[in-house]
């Protein structure tokens, strides 16, 4: 595994976004926030998806020059068009509007439409997080998902992400509604490994282990059984009406062709109601509670939503970001 420093990864990526026709400042925002990803440890939705991305950029589905556009709104409520832009510089600056719109009412919300994967997800709620606020996103995907008692996928695994902001750490949940997204089902087949848990079923409708199997068969668990498969609906619905965007059986489940998704993203300002340092003292009250809980196996310690990334970050910003051979091989190529 090579280690690269994170000015040499973000550098590389910038060049091969200018020559796809970015602008010098969209062309560094974006690939801050590809190496920002891979610097937290999600590998998968960083630097290894930066060839999917350029290959996206190339056949058509991602527009590099178009910037979102408001169509509606009302209060703290605004509906966006996406116009087929990159899709992580698109939700950060609907994020950012969110985050805006609850300055002023306490809440914001922004639904968007006609927009591509926005990467790794739990990048904008840590953007909340930094602003002080609470962040809630979603975004429904491709069919990739069966729905509980589905043998084929019908509905997408859309990450959800909820984040709490925390002086001493903020609390970032960021998760896709399959019990292991296929990022990391590709990682633990990479690696040789089983999974922790059962992932999926294998191609006879028995659940296993084997990531290569759930891969094969397309059938992998959704978190919760049913309650996961519901969720998912839920949330594409909520998605797709408010941004009066494609639903999940609406998009195309090629992953190459992933375009016109559908997001939402909410921003609660708590300092709206006044009482902060209560509110502080109330979320470091529930951490020390959950590191105080006594953990199923000796030498391990419980942690919170985000815990493990800020130590990531800090160790790959050390060492430099360690990134496959392969891969980096191919950026170079670029």
């Amino acid at each position: 595994m090579n280690r690269i420093s994170f000015e040499e990864l973000q550098a590389t990526l910038e060049s091969v976004l200018r020559k796809l026709g970015f602008s010098d400042s969209r062309a560094q925002a974006c690939a801050r926030l590809f190496a920002e990803t891979t610097c937290d440890g999600v590998y998968t939705h960083g630097v290894n998806r930066f060839p999917r991305f350029v290959a996206m950029v190339r056949n058509g589905s991602i527009d590099v020059e178009a910037e979102p556009q408001l169509l509606a709104g009302f209060g703290a409520l605004e509906r966006w068009d996406g116009r087929k832009g990159p899709g992580n510089l698109n939700a950060q600056a609907c994020m950012e509007r969110a985050i805006a719109l609850s300055r002023t009412h306490g809440v914001g919300c922004v639904s968007l439409g006609n927009t591509n994967h926005w990467m790794r997800g739990g990048t904008y709620g840590w953007q909340a997080a930094e602003a002080g606020v609470i962040g809630i996103c979603w975004t429904n995907t491709m069919p990739n998902l069966p729905p509980w008692g589905g043998a084929e996928p019908c509905i997408g695994n859309n990450p959800l992400v909820i984040a709490v902001p925390r002086e001493g750490g903020h609390v970032v949940l960021d998760m896709a509604l399959s019990q292991f997204s296929y990022g990391a089902l590709e990682s633990y087949r990479t690696r040789g490994e089983m999974l922790p848990v059962d992932g999926g079923f294998d191609a006879e409708g028995n659940l296993t282990r084997d990531p290569a199997a759930i891969e094969q068969s397309q059938r992998p668990l959704p978190i919760g059984y049913w309650k996961g498969s519901g969720l998912s609906i839920i949330l594409d619905m909520i998605a797709a009406m408010t941004s009066l965007g494609k639903a999940t059986h609406q998009l195309s489940a090629d992953p190459l062709l992933e375009a016109g998704i559908s997001q939402v993203f909410l921003a609660i300002n708590p300092a709206a109601l006044g009482d902060g340092p209560i509110l502080s003292q109330t979320a470091d009250d529930i951490i020390a509670s959950l590191h105080n809980c006594q953990p199923a196996e000796k030498g391990t310690r419980i942690r919170y939503p985000g815990e493990k990334t800020l130590r990531i970050r800090a160790e790959n910003r050390k060492l430099g970001l360690p990134i496959e051979p392969a891969v980096w091989e191919q950026i170079l190529k670029m």
